[in-house]
């Protein structure tokens, strides 16, 4: 009998499952890439709805600015004939049709202007704004026909053309719907004014808009959820990925605990030089050993020149006989100026009084006072 083991569990390297989520590094490297989870459907819905909006509430106004503008347009090719005996030049022609674009354009602008407004917006809400240097810098690999190739025929393009089938199969039933019970109203457009007309099409032609607008939007906020979902499997990262990407941010522990090594034995190794001139040391007395300086013109206070437990208090009380520093035992004093008082720091003001009656002691013996 055989067992059959899944090494997956095993992996802690870059080929190890994606079980962690993205860290925030990560997701700035990739906004700056221009990498998002945003929803291109978001501008297309909110775009198309916006413009059917404003075409069915601007649409009067359009109409009678287009009639004006054609009115115009033929009403000066009488004139420009006559005043070439019966030819009409190319370039007044294509004058005339030049100045009619123009104006087409302007009576047009509002419609489009509101639209990419829309859609910039729509962009804006999802992803917030932040110029994406790296997005727009050229590649080569873009212009590479096998990368190409792999793109089209890739499982994310294969999901895009299902899911455009999909909205277009869903747009179909809504127009279907709408149109089924309009059919008796087309075929009376023939009995109606030109106008009349035009304006039965323009209201037929924007209500469907609209459904569809609406419509789209609810695929859109599906699909939105969809590519946030993506975005964030898409970012997860291993253990391993995110150890690495820890040492790189604060550095390797093993690096970092050699240093702080180093940093304590030279600050120890500063600490047994100063250590000759303290006033006294004060123990207690096996554990801890705490040496003390005052000195009024260097500081108000007693200043703490070293200390140390277990093998390095025995250390710098070995030094302070060498070099005849009184040797204090106070238990109390000695735990508490090691466990609150930094080397080179002065004694806080809640000490003062029992660092003062030690030195005081030490000075009497020494026949400074």
């Amino acid at each position: 009998m055989s067992l059959k083991y899944n090494l997956q569990f095993f992996a802690d390297g870059p080929g190890g499952e994606k079980t962690e989520p993205a860290t925030q590094k990560k997701l700035d490297d990739a906004r700056n890439k221009g990498q998002v989870a945003k929803s291109r459907e978001i501008a297309n819905g909110f775009g198309l709805l916006a413009l059917f909006l404003v075409i069915r509430f601007w649409i009067g106004n359009m109409g009678g600015q287009f009639l004006r503008v054609f009115t115009t347009t033929y009403n000066k090719i009488p004139d420009i004939v006559t005043f070439w005996n019966g030819n009409m030049p190319l370039n007044d022609i294509s004058i005339m049709f030049q100045s009619t674009a123009i104006q087409i354009m302007i009576i047009l602008a509002p419609v489009f202007i509101v639209a990419v407004l829309v859609a910039f917006l729509c962009d804006l809400a999802q992803v917030k704004w932040k110029i994406a240097k790296k997005a727009m810098e050229p590649k080569l690999s873009k212009l590479n026909p096998i990368s190409g190739f792999k793109r089209i025929f890739s499982a994310n393009a294969i999901v895009e053309l299902i899911k455009s089938i999909a909205k277009l199969a869903l747009i179909g039933i809504v127009v279907y719907n709408y149109i089924k019970d309009k059919w008796q109203l087309l075929f009376t457009l023939y009995d109606m004014a030109l106008l009349q007309a035009l304006q039965l099409i323009a209201k037929i032609i924007t209500d469907l808009g609209i459904r569809i607008s609406a419509f789209y939007l609810i695929i859109s906020f599906v699909d939105f959820a969809y590519q946030k979902y993506k975005f964030s499997k898409d970012m997860r990262m291993t253990k391993q990925e995110v150890k690495d990407e820890y040492k790189q941010q604060e550095g390797d522990p093993k690096v970092k605990g050699k240093i702080r090594q180093k940093m304590q034995e030279a600050s120890r190794r500063r600490m047994m030089q100063d250590l000759p001139t303290a006033d006294v040391v004060i123990t207690n007395p096996t554990h801890y050993a705490v040496a003390i300086k005052y000195d009024p013109e260097v500081a108000e206070a007693p200043i703490v020149l070293a200390k140390g437990s277990d093998y390095l208090a025995a250390k710098i009380k070995e030094v302070a006989k060498e070099n005849h520093i009184e040797i204090v035992e106070n238990k109390p004093l000695a735990r508490m100026l090691y466990a609150n008082v930094d080397i080179g720091q002065t004694v806080p003001p809640e000490l003062y009084q029992a660092v003062a009656e030690v030195l005081a002691f030490v000075y009497k013996v020494q026949g400074k006072i």
